[in-house]
């Protein structure tokens, strides 16, 4: 598979709109006005700070477990992201969202999940299986409960929001999982993972998950994008695993890759015929992560703020990056992994918005592009004497009126071009 050179190119698509009067005969010469409604393309970010609001919770003290804005600030990030966003990732930590056995916090996730369907969001979990933040009671189990226990936590998830989340990352990071030990004590999905192994571990996730949801979209993701992550891909499909998407994740707090590398990475993972998600993406807006710093996590900063020639230099990173991205057939979704810098991962200027609730250079970047250079805006046109009028666009989904009489539409540049009468 190869590498296209041009987004607009490939992501566009065609349709024909024909106007017709109630005795079925061609208006010709009629004006037909024609606007995007949706991209078809996942254009993602986490919607973490918005677990509170959706709750109506308003700063009474409850710990913000997921991270993210406070409720008073994710108010005021509302309408950006809803004027830029199409897919919601929501926080499913196992540590978080079950501190105490048997009291998951479903009714507040439901409730946040429910909140973003109702404005048009498509809603995407994280993560169903993952050794990071793994409770600290499942490790007092045996081994033969823990994976018990680890197969009900999928199957109830996957069936409880089934309908709200349809798509999820069924299992995170597993090229670390089996050696993986927090505060130098081994949780226990690493220590499942260990005795079973991770294709088997992968395969528990996948196939509990799709058997409580079957509509899911279910992705096996990942931040080691080394061979590794390939001989493990390739592992999965040899034994018979389905998987929907193989996530990527870029966290580039030491700065953008360039596109030469992300061509590359690409390029890799492509090749094995499935849709690439993009899950957990960042650039800072603040001095760089040094170099030499090889887990992201090791780097601890009293204070790590934004500067005006780090906000420009993320503006031109994230069009760079978003660019190379979707000038690739393979790739489905982007997720951009912050809106805001408070509450940001690491405490880093990774957001598109600083602290104080302002949008950085990067977030008018990237809104120049999805609703700019890569959108259709409301256009009148005026059809042939057949009646008809062609229409391109943006893949996503379309609606048309003529006079009174209205008719929506979806582009796809892999389906023929739809055929749509208004009358």
């Amino acid at each position: 598979m190869t590498c296209s050179t041009d987004a607009d190119a490939l992501r566009r698509a065609d349709a024909v709109v024909t106007v017709r009067s109630a005795d079925g005969s061609p208006c010709p010469g009629t004006d037909v006005l024609v606007e995007q409604v949706r991209h078809g393309f996942s254009f993602g970010n986490i919607g973490f700070d918005f677990v509170g609001p959706a709750n109506g919770e308003h700063g009474e003290g409850r710990e913000n477990v997921f991270g993210g804005a406070d409720p008073e600030a994710a108010g005021a990030l509302e309408a950006l992201w809803l004027d830029l966003f199409t897919t919601a990732t929501l926080p499913f930590y196992w540590a978080g969202f079950e501190p105490v056995q048997g009291e998951p916090d479903t009714r507040r996730l439901r409730a946040a999940a429910a909140w973003f369907r109702e404005r048009g969001v498509t809603v995407k979990g994280h993560p169903l299986v993952w050794h990071t933040l793994t409770p600290d009671w499942l490790r007092e189990h045996s081994d033969e409960d823990v994976e018990t226990i680890v197969r009900a936590r999928v199957r109830r998830e996957a069936a409880s929001f089934a309908g709200l989340v349809d798509t999820w990352d069924a299992i995170n990071e597993v090229v670390i999982m089996p050696v993986f030990a927090n505060e130098d004590r081994q949780n226990a999905v690493s220590r499942l993972c260990r005795r079973i192994g991770r294709i088997p571990t992968i395969r528990l996730a996948f196939e509990e998950a799709r058997d409580a949801n079957s509509a899911a979209t279910l992705v096996l993701n990942d931040f080691d994008l080394s061979t590794a992550y390939e001989c493990l891909i390739e592992g999965v499909l040899e034994a018979g695993i389905r998987i929907d998407a193989i996530g990527l994740q870029s966290h580039m707090h030491r700065g953008y890759w360039g596109e030469e590398r992300t061509q590359e990475v690409l390029e890799r993972f492509a090749r094995y015929g499935l849709p690439l998600h993009w899950t957990e993406t960042t650039l800072v807006s603040g001095d760089l992560m040094p170099a030499e710093i090889e887990d992201l996590n090791d780097h601890r900063v009293g204070e790590w703020p934004s500067t005006p020639e780090g906000e420009e230099r993320q503006a031109v990173d994230v069009v760079r990056h978003y660019r190379t991205l979707l000038a690739h057939p393979a790739v489905e979704a982007v997720t951009y992994w912050g809106m805001t810098d408070q509450g940001a991962w690491l405490g880093a200027p990774a957001g598109l918005v600083r602290s104080d609730g302002t949008p950085k250079p990067a977030y008018d970047a990237l809104h120049g592009l999805v609703k700019g250079e890569w959108w259709l805006p409301p256009t009148r046109l005026r059809t042939d004497a057949d009646g008809r009028v062609a229409v391109r666009g943006w893949a996503g989904e379309y609606t048309v009126s003529a006079g009174n009489a209205s008719g929506a539409f979806v582009l796809r540049p892999d389906r023929t071009p739809p055929e749509v009468t208004v009358a």
